[in-house]
Parts: structure tokens; C-alpha cells; sequence
């Protein structure tokens, strides 16, 4: 009886044999049937390992064969010598050995894919008949590298790519000439890592047609070599080149001029009709640099190259020299950077400056620049909001009111055009203190009905901007649009519209009054002095009139402590018969106007409008003035003297009636997306974490 061992299984010993063998036996009856099984046991162990042996002499024979035809071949080709040399013992012993090992190799496929891992690529793509073909193109190093590998590896790596594609079921790959894998080439020099790089395929296959009525904010509008940088110099300031741009910015923070100036008003007239004293206003924070150092985390997705004052000073500049504002508003200015920079550059530029730096230690402030060629200065008013004291005004924010004398064209005659007043602010962040902010834009409101109130009690035009720290349809926002608040019992939070607090357990509610009497302020938004107006203090009276005090019974009184002196004082007036002891004056004088306080409602009568409408139509998307933490929003604003229309159905973008100053244009603003294209704020191409805004306005001119 054989005993079968299962296939993979270890091979059974001696011992084990012998027992198989006698159990064998003694199942079958006796030791005859068992000796034949007993000797084919012993011959297979014994031929097996001859047989090995065997086989590891042949495959040193042929390494030693295979290098001893590599010693000796001389010619180019191995192959060609065999097909052009005549016929003898040589050529055949090579041609038998060559048919042999590819015979052999064809064989053991099988066995060396299960074996084990295939062997490195390259060797396989190298196989013994590859180098056969063109021996001389190998140097000598890769003749001692084949020659000290077994032959048993290269039997393993000949045929390996269309052979063990054959076996596992799957099709040789085809042929293609060239390589397969293009290398793209990476710039080396200074790059920004953490801006976010778009294709320029998508945006070179969009066409940038100019337009008259559109006005492009690019510095490089082209790319320039870097030795050919345009390099920027202004006093005080060494000459610095901007790093180099990987994406075209001035292509992605494209913004319009949209023109209004042709644009029918309420009663269809045009806007231009007649004369008119044209300006541009802008409107800037600009970021002060202590701000941005205070709160770094919110600029890790900024290069550090471009949060260098020194870098974004020269962008500012160049922003201011290409839009060339009449008036610029600029906020969150830093006092240093202002006299030692600003203030300089800016009055080359042909402006004439005012500062209002922040109180308290604030480093900070707001700063109001006019061109003296377009205005003169009537008066300049510097606002604080700090009130020593009151909780409710105890922050150091602060603002300027200016108000300007247009200098009409001498074309035009000796005209007078009404003044301008222009106020601007920053108003406190926190976005829970909204009491602070409304009691901080009354005293504002105040300070502006003062400067620009005129004579018979009307205001000339207005323009107030900044950044106010307030949503659009905030309350805070609609305070100002509309003229009227309700805030008693509002919670604060709720102001600005910044955030949504309303998850909180604690609120803090408004209560009425806002802010007390003592300062000096009314619910109308106006000083207490302005709506109580000043009686003249000086009387003029008739002879007659003072006569009737003669004898009265004051004027017959001795006073008490009077110097006795003879001849002078002790004489006593005697009253004549039917004189009045005493005459009472007459009030003639008009009972003084009092303002109404309705309990937990403020209001103003300045009339004021948005510049901006705060939503982009062809878009879809509402318009963007900042983006803190990669959230868009509007915070930033300019308001102008003119009446809202009640019906707000209108389609147009004018929701206003045109007064005395008209708007002409602005400079649209961007959509979130845009900006989180160009990485957010700040970028290499505006240096500021806000966009600036841009206003056009006319005044008209009355004829001579």
C-alpha cells in the first residue's frame, strides 16, 4: 500500500516511513507488498538531490559560457555575427546555447511569478538577449554588474512584461515612442505658497475688452521681467520691487466704473443737465499695521512678503495715484506711518491732510485729504467719542468733519456754489456693543447738523463714509438711511447685524433714554444748543422805558452796605405822586422751539442715501467690502444727501431723488467668490484686508 503525501506538505521522515510501511504490512498481510513501495521511497530521496546538483552545474556552465562570448565577441552585433560568419563548431555551440536558455526560460514563467516578488524593472526591461544585441554600448560596470548576477535571475527577468501579462489574463501595453510622462517644469524663484494659483487657460480664454465707461484698477497689466520691475520711490521710503505674481490679480479683482451720469432721474431729466461741479470721493481703511500685528491670526493665509508695511505702503500709493480721488477718507491710518509716510507722499501728490488719531493709547486713527486746487477749508471739526464718566461712551474711537468751499472754474463766473460738508469715522467693532455704536453715530450725526447747517436753518450737502462696523438692512444701517430708530428693549447684539447672539441666555437689552441728559445731546441727534437757539443777550430800550424804573421800589431802597458820604449817598429819591412803585416788562420775545422726546426712539433730519446698493445684480451675489476669517461682508460705506424713494419696487439702481449733489458713477465692488479666487485680503494686489470705495458727484452751479 503507497502512502499518497498531500501536495505542499512536508516531506514524511524515516521514522514515519517505517511506520507507514509496517502498518501497511501488517493490513495487508506480510512484507511483500511492501518492500516495492519501501525501494521506489529510496530512490526517489536519493535521485532528487542528484538532480539539483545537476542543475546548478548547468547553470554555472552557462554563466561562464555566456562570459566568455562577451569576452570574445568584437563585432556590433552578437546576432549579426551569427548570421553573416560561415557555419562551424562556434557558430553552433552558441546558436544550441541561445535556443537552450530561451527554452529553459519559457519553462520557468511559472514557477518564478509564484515564487516570489518580481525582480526590479529596469533589470527586466534588460534582458540577456537585449544586451546581446548591442554589447558595446555597455560599459564596462554593467558587465561586472550582469556577470556577478546568477543566472537564475536573469532566467527570471527575460520575458517578464508580455509573459506574466499572458498568464494573469491582461493585454501588453502598446508601444509609444517618446516617453511617457511629461516633466513640468517649477519656477525657483519667490513665490507665494499659500495663495491659491487658478488656471490661466480659464482665464486666458476670457477676452478683457476695454471700455470707455469701464476704468481698470491694474498696476501690471502685463508681465514685466523681474530685472525690468517697475520699482516704486516716494519720500522717506527706500526703493522697493514687488514679488513677482504667479497670477494675473488685476484680471481677477476686475472692477467696473459704473456710470450714472446719464441715467434719467424721477422727473426724466438727466442727471448732467447744466453746469456742475464734479469731484470723486474715496473711501479707504487701509489697515494699520499695529492692527494687523495685534490680530496676526487673521492673516495666516497671507505670504509674509506681502503684510510688509513697506510693500503694501507703495501698493496704497499706487492705488491712490491711479484713481486720483479729490477727497480721500482714509481709516484705521497709524499715526507714525501717517507723518513719517503718508502725510508726505500725499502732499507731493498735491492733497492737503488732517488727522485725528484715536484716544487713549490707540495708535491709530482717521485722516481727511483734500485736493486745495477743488475746495477751500471753511472749518474743521475733530470728533471724540470718549465721554469721561459714562460706561456707555467710555471707547477711544474718533471721526472728522470738514467742511469744504467748492472753487468753481473761473469759465463760470462769479457764481457761489453751497459748501460741502464731508465727515468720516470708524465706528467701534465689537459686534455686542451695539448701545455704544448708535450713542457714538448720534454724537456724529450731531457734530454734522452743526457744521452744515446753514443760516436759514437748512443743511448743505452731506457725504458721510468710513467703516461704520454694520450690515446692510442692519438697524444701525436703516438708522441712518431712514432717519428713525426704535430701540427700546432691542438687544444689542442686534445693532450691527455683525452676529447672531440670539443663543445666548443673557442679552444685553437697550433701555431708554440711551444716553443721559448730561451729554448734551438730544434724541433728534442734535446738540441741545442747536436745537434751542441762542436769544440775542442784548437789548435795546427807550429813554422812556428806562425812565419808568426811576422810583420804582428797588431803585428807592437803600442798599445794604452802602458807604455813607455827604452830598453823594445821603440823599433818598422821593417818589412823586401816582409813580408805580414798581413796573413789570412785558415778555415779547418768541417762545423757544422744543424738540419732542419720544421715549426709546432717536432720529436725524440730514437725509442721507447709499452710494452703494449692496447687491450684484449679474451676479447674483451680494457685494463684498471685507472678508475677516473668509467670511464676506459689507461694512464699509458712503452716504450722501439725497431722498429715498418710498416705493422700492423700482427696478433701476437709483432708489434716490437727485438734490443738490448728484451721484455720477462709482466703482463696483466684488462678490465673495471673486475675493476667495484672489486668496481673500489681504493679496499681492490690494494691501488692505478692506476694498476701497469710489464715488463721483456733481453739485450744481447756479447761473450768474
Amino acid at each position: 500500500m503507497y502512502v499518497r503525501r498531500p501536495r505542499g506538505g512536508a516531506r514524511p521522515g524515516r521514522a514515519e516511513l517505517r511506520g507507514t510501511q509496517l502498518a501497511a504490512g501488517t493490513r495487508g498481510g506480510g512484507c511483500r507488498r511492501g518492500a516495492p513501495a519501501m525501494i521506489a521511497s529510496c530512490l526517489c530521496y536519493l535521485l532528487l538531490p542528484a538532480a539539483r546538483l545537476l542543475r546548478a552545474l548547468s547553470d554555472a556552465f552557462f554563466t561562464c559560457r555566456k562570459s566568455a562570448l562577451l569576452a570574445k565577441s568584437s563585432s556590433p552585433q552578437v546576432e549579426s555575427d551569427f548570421a553573416m560568419s560561415p557555419r562551424g563548431p562556434d557558430q553552433e555551440e552558441r546558436e544550441g546555447l541561445l535556443q537552450q536558455w530561451q527554452e529553459e526560460t519559457s519553462s520557468q514563467v511559472l514557477s518564478t511569478v509564484s515564487e516570489g516578488p518580481l525582480v526590479d524593472r529596469g533589470l527586466a526591461q534588460s534582458s540577456l538577449a537585449l544586451l546581446m544585441e548591442n554589447p558595446r554600448e555597455q560599459d564596462a560596470a554593467s558587465e561586472d554588474k550582469w556577470s556577478s548576477r546568477p543566472l537564475s535571475d536573469l532566467r527570471a527577468a527575460e520575458n517578464l512584461e508580455e509573459p506574466c501579462l499572458e498568464v494573469l489574463g491582461e493585454e501588453p501595453l502598446p508601444e509609444v515612442e517618446g516617453p511617457m510622462w511629461a516633466a513640468v517644469p517649477m519656477q525657483t524663484g519667490l513665490q507665494y505658497a499659500n495663495c491659491a494659483v487658478l488656471p490661466m487657460g480659464a482665464l486666458a480664454a476670457e477676452q478683457w475688452e476695454e471700455d470707455p465707461a469701464v476704468v481698470a484698477w491694474s498696476i501690471a497689466p502685463q508681465p514685466v521681467p523681474q530685472e525690468e520691475a517697475p520699482i516704486w520711490s516716494f519720500e522717506g521710503l527706500e526703493q522697493l520691487q514687488p514679488p513677482p505674481m504667479e497670477i494675473p490679480y488685476h484680471e481677477i479683482l476686475w472692477r467696473e466704473w459704473e456710470d450714472f451720469s446719464t441715467q434719467l432721474d424721477a422727473q426724466g431729466l438727466e442727471a448732467g443737465d447744466g453746469p456742475q461741479f464734479q469731484f470723486t470721493l474715496m473711501s479707504y481703511n487701509i489697515l494699520a499695521q499695529d492692527l494687523m500685528q495685534q490680530s496676526s491670526e487673521l492673516y495666516v493665509h497671507c505670504h509674509p512678503d506681502i503684510l510688509n508695511w513697506n510693500y503694501r505702503f507703495a501698493n496704497l500709493m499706487q492705488e491712490f495715484q491711479h484713481w486720483d480721488p479729490d477727497i480721500l477718507c482714509l481709516q484705521e491710518v497709524q499715526e507714525d506711518h501717517y507723518w513719517e509716510q503718508l502725510e508726505p507722499s500725499l502732499r507731493m501728490m498735491g492733497f492737503t491732510c488732517f488727522y485725528k488719531r484715536r484716544t487713549g493709547c490707540k495708535t491709530d486713527g482717521c485722516a481727511v485729504c483734500y485736493k486745495p486746487t477743488r475746495f477751500h477749508l471753511l472749518c474743521a471739526s475733530p470728533v471724540e467719542y470718549f465721554r469721561p464718566g459714562l460706561e456707555l461712551l467710555n471707547r477711544d474711537n474718533v471721526a472728522l468733519v470738514l467742511l469744504l468751499q467748492p472753487l468753481v472754474p473761473e469759465g463760470l463766473g462769479q457764481v457761489a456754489v453751497a459748501p460741502l460738508c464731508v465727515a468720516n469715522t470708524h465706528v467701534l467693532y465689537n459686534p455686542r456693543r451695539g448701545d455704544v455704536k448708535l450713542a457714538q453715530m448720534a454724537i456724529l450725526l450731531a457734530e454734522v447738523d452743526k457744521v452744515s447747517r446753514l443760516s436759514d436753518g437748512s443743511h448743505c450737502p452731506i457725504i458721510l463714509c468710513g467703516d461704520l462696523n454694520s450690515v446692510p438692512d442692519s438697524p444701525l444701517y436703516n438708522f441712518i438711511r431712514d432717519g428713525e430708530l426704535q430701540y427700546h428693549g432691542m438687544p444689542a447684539w442686534k445693532v450691527s447685524g455683525q452676529e447672531d447672539f440670539s443663543h445666548q441666555l443673557y442679552q444685553r437689552k437697550l433701555q431708554a433714554p440711551l444716553w443721559p441728559s448730561s451729554l448734551g445731546i438730544t434724541d433728534c441727534c442734535q446738540y441741545v444748543t442747536s436745537c434751542h437757539p441762542k436769544t440775542s443777550e442784548r437789548h435795546e430800550y427807550s429813554r422812556d422805558f428806562l425812565l419808568r424804573f426811576r422810583f420804582c421800589r428797588t431803585a428807592c431802597q437803600r442798599p445794604v452796605g452802602l458807604l455813607l458820604m455827604e452830598g453823594v449817598t445821603d440823599s433818598k429819591p422821593e417818589r412823586p405822586a401816582g409813580w408805580a412803585e414798581s413796573v413789570v416788562e412785558e415778555d415779547t420775545s418768541e417762545p423757544e422751539p422744543v424738540c419732542p422726546r419720544p421715549i426709546g426712539t432717536i432720529r436725524h433730519c440730514l437725509h442721507l442715501t447709499s452710494v452703494y446698493t449692496h447687491f450684484l445684480p449679474q451676479l447674483g451675489r451680494p457685494e463684498v467690502t471685507t472678508m475677516p476669517l473668509g467670511l464676506g461682508t459689507t461694512v464699509d460705506y458712503i452716504f450722501f444727501s439725497a431722498e429715498s424713494y418710498e416705493n422700492g419696487n423700482r427696478t433701476d439702481r437709483r432708489l434716490y431723488q437727485d438734490g443738490t449733489l448728484k451721484l455720477l458713477g462709482r466703482l463696483s465692488l466684488l462678490s465673495e467668490e471673486i475675493l476667495w479666487a484672489a486668496n481673500g485680503l489681504p493679496n499681492p494686489f490690494c494691501s488692505s484686508d478692506h476694498l476701497c470705495l469710489l464715488a463721483s458727484f456733481g453739485m450744481e452751479v447756479p447761473a450768474p
